[in-house]
């Protein structure tokens, strides 16, 4: 690890309900963080936008509040790092840089007809051959398409190169270097399906199927480098190099430090997704799961991993909060939910934005079942919980199905992992150690990481694995038969649902 004149690393994680701002010192560790939540727009059933400007005005917000909280001036910041909720797709004017539309979250089910015929009409193979991934609205290529046919002027004024488009990350990128920089990581473009697996280029065949003019998009490069600096902003001074960038997940990835094959996450968010990294091997998926960039550092293959996500996860907890007031803070689940010894037979499967892995079914809809004159609200808080395991233990199932073996243990992070009972359900439910390490912000952390390698602050992976520690690690105490029957009884919930 070399030194260097300033002494602090700034991570910028957006995520879907809102931006936190991580501080890092040059070794890796926690400074300061603060997360600032923003609205969530909900124009139709099944639709769900952002407005980039609240995207913006919340990074700013955060980055400005953590350099006070942190006593860290802006000269002070060596490298940035920036990770993101990976398939929202946004479309914005490259003079003014006012968006042409809201951002299109990756929860938005808005193009399921299309995407529905898309496969009846045989395109899956060649889709999924070219990108890893399968048709489903949840990726950006079919909302991005929609964006172009549905907003009056904007595929004229795209085909004539005014606009510009890209996952958030981009649209970051652009506005803290003031228009000078477009351009994305090979992790955040693989999501996109637009962008061939293989060769980690925008694909021409694809670019023609959804409609998507080449000028539109941003330029494809390694996790970890030069990416522009600041510029022309009020919270950071001129100059700052931004060298690090990856989606979400993957950031996780790196911030557990999983850089062996086989070694694997899970990552507690708005929704939950699970990933082991698979080397420089593209594993294809028979069982539902996605085939996904990693990460590439320089003068380095591509590192993929076979991915599962479930949509709902830690949103669920805010459903429970906002729409049905059952809390009144996330913090207060686990206390509730443990009043009670199980949940006395009710059934949460939060398909609030449909399923995803390994069923993908937009259509599908959350339901709450086996209610009695007995339950109460802590039994609904309980199955709540069971939920957001009982769908990272199907997609576990589903990987150890590709990968021809078991796995002995998963890492876990994000907010929900601080949760213990939800932490020994997860460990009950898979049949496998869950591990929490003392960093559970781990997606801001490997931005970090990323930045300080490309930043030359990290000479190699080495110094990454110096920094990861384990917290605690929760085995499992359920029985085989009892596991099973648990299994068994989710999987018919979950039939429930997708009738619905």
């Amino acid at each position: 690890m070399k030194r260097a004149s300033k002494q602090y690393l700034l991570a910028i994680d957006q995520g879907t309900t809102g931006t936190t701002v991580n501080i890092l010192d040059l070794k890796g560790q926690h400074v300061a963080n603060v997360n600032k939540e923003y609205a969530q727009i909900f124009p139709k059933p099944g639709w769900v936008e952002h407005n980039p400007e609240a995207i913006w005005k919340s990074v700013q917000d955060t980055i400005s509040l953590c350099l006070k909280k942190a006593r860290v001036k802006g000269t002070d910041i060596a490298a940035i790092g920036i990770t993101n909720q990976r398939e929202t797709i946004v479309v914005w004017d490259r003079k003014t840089l006012k968006p042409v539309y809201n951002a299109i979250v990756w929860q938005d089910r808005r193009t399921s007809d299309d995407c529905d015929r898309w496969k009846k009409e045989g395109h899956e193979t060649m889709i999924s051959e070219k990108t890893g991934l399968v048709i489903d609205p949840y990726f950006s290529g079919s909302k991005l398409r929609w964006i172009l046919q549905n907003v009056t002027g904007v595929r004229a004024r795209a085909e004539a190169g005014t606009l510009a488009a890209g996952t958030i990350d981009t649209y970051l990128l652009w506005r803290l270097t003031h228009g000078a920089e477009h351009a994305t990581d090979v992790s955040n473009a693989s999501r996109t399906l637009l962008m061939n697996i293989k060769t980690a280029e925008w694909d021409e065949d694809l670019l023609k199927f959804f409609h998507v003019p080449r000028a539109l998009l941003p330029e494809v490069r390694d996790s970890a480098g030069f990416f522009g600096e600041t510029k022309g902003l009020k919270v950071l001074p001129d100059g700052i190099p931004i060298t690090g960038m990856a989606g979400d997940q993957q950031a996780a990835l790196f911030g557990q430090a999983c850089f062996e094959e086989g070694e694997s996450k899970c990552t507690f968010g708005t929704g939950s997704f699970l990933l082991i990294n698979s080397g420089t091997t593209r594993l294809h998926s028979k069982s539902g799961l996605l085939t996904t960039a990693a990460w590439r550092l320089k003068g380095e293959e591509m590192t993929y991993a076979l991915e599962g996500g479930a949509f709902i996860c830690g949103a669920a907890v805010q459903f429970l909060r906002d729409q049905l007031g059952f809390i009144k803070k996330s913090s207060e689940i686990e206390k509730l939910a443990s009043s009670v010894k199980d949940a006395g037979g009710v059934e949460f499967v939060p398909a609030l934005a449909g399923l995803g892995a390994p069923h993908w079914n937009p259509h599908a809809r959350g339901i709450i079942s086996g209610l009695t004159r007995g339950t109460e609200r802590a039994h609904i808080a309980r199955a709540t919980l069971e939920a957001m395991a009982l769908q990272n233990t199907e997609i576990l199932i589903a990987m150890q199905k590709d990968l021809g073996r078991d796995l002995k243990s998963v890492r876990v992070d994000g907010g929900a992992s601080a949760n213990d009972l939800l932490m020994q359900l997860q460990a009950d439910y898979l049949g496998v150690d869950v591990v929490r390490p003392k960093m559970i912000a781990t997606t801001s952390a490997g931005a970090a990481y990323l930045a300080a390698l490309g930043a030359g602050i990290f000479s190699d992976l080495k110094d990454i694995k110096k920094i990861w520690k384990i917290d605690k690690t929760f085995k499992p105490k359920m029985k085989a038969q009892a596991r099973a029957e648990r299994l068994e009884h989710w999987s018919k919930a979950i039939e429930r649902a997708k009738l619905t």
